[in-house]
């Protein structure tokens, strides 16, 4: 199993509950370029410059943080130190709200959340994500790590439990500065029955594994066309519609689109899905109605 993230207890009131936490994501192999010196092919390297100064050591180095343009206030590290919250190993739930009360856009990064191996902690962890189902609530709390305090959401996850770091309300931009050209009006019955019915040809269970990234899909064919010395295979690109000028000729085209390409996938299965026997027959028929077809001319 993976390293723990953190390991502490969640507490809810008088009940506290060992568990350790997991992240929920792994370092994807994505491809990863380096700046080079053509001439020499070798990597370039960055030295920490100061304007009319030149190069300085590490030891020089301390953080400051901006008031006025040019003007920094400086710190020590170890003052900024000082300021970090002790390691502590309590997720207190102070809090319950509705499973869909959280906007989207609070929502950061997720961990799973696992119970020591231990009887007892484990019959608490089920006792609290089944809670927590049968009322629909999210538990609330925070979580410090490295010396910084996030703000979780605890919920159910599958058979276990599930940590969302949230983001804290003055890191959010507001959505309405972003909307100003939406429109107020209610869409036409007809527009929009059209268009939940197009949604609905287009709906089907998630399946994360059908999804792939095309750009790094096609970082790692132009490499290994390097590598070979020939020119990278085409990589097919999906289809960019028009602007939109009438929106209701561009739904019944997608519709009619839509509903040619259904048909023909399914004439394709089934054509997949036929005995051999069957094809084998249909292609002995074709061959004899050409053989007579020739003798006739």
């Amino acid at each position: 199993m993976a390293r723990a993230y953190w390991q502490g207890t969640i507490r809810l009131a008088l009940v506290s509950i060992p568990v350790e936490v997991f992240s929920s994501t792994k370092s994807a192999a994505r491809v990863a370029f380096n700046q080079i010196h053509k001439p020499s092919g070798k990597r370039i390297r960055y030295e920490k410059v100061v304007p009319g100064h030149g190069a300085v050591d590490a030891d020089e180095i301390v953080k400051g943080y901006e008031v006025e343009k040019g003007k920094y206030v400086l710190f020590e590290d170890e003052e900024i130190d000082n300021v970090k919250l002790e390691a502590k190993r309590t997720i207190d739930l102070v809090q319950f709200v509705d499973d869909d009360e959280i906007d989207p856009v609070y929502f950061d990064k997720a961990y799973y959340v696992a119970p020591e191996n231990d009887e007892v902690a484990g019959e608490a962890y089920v006792v609290l994500r089944d809670a927590l189902k049968e009322t629909r609530k999210i538990g609330i709390g925070h979580l410090v790590v490295r010396g910084k305090s996030n703000l979780v959401a605890l919920k159910p996850f599958g058979k276990g439990l599930i940590i969302e770091t949230l983001h804290y309300a003055d890191e959010v931009q507001k959505a309405d500065a972003f909307y100003d050209n939406v429109p107020s009006k209610k869409p036409e019955e007809e527009l929009l029955g059209m268009a939940e019915e197009l949604i609905k040809r287009k709906t089907k269970p998630f399946d994360p594994k059908a999804f792939k990234d095309p750009y790094e899909v096609a970082l790692r064919e132009l490499i290994q066309a390097k590598l070979e010395d020939r020119p990278p295979e085409a990589i097919e690109e999906p289809e960019v519609g028009a602007k939109v000028i009438n929106l209701m000729d561009a739904l019944k085209k997608s519709m009619s689109g839509d509903g040619a390409r259904g048909k023909a996938k399914t004439a394709a299965r089934k054509a997949a899905e036929e005995p051999a026997e069957t094809k084998r027959a249909s292609k002995a028929k074709t061959a004899k109605t050409g053989t007579r077809g020739k003798k006739a001319a």
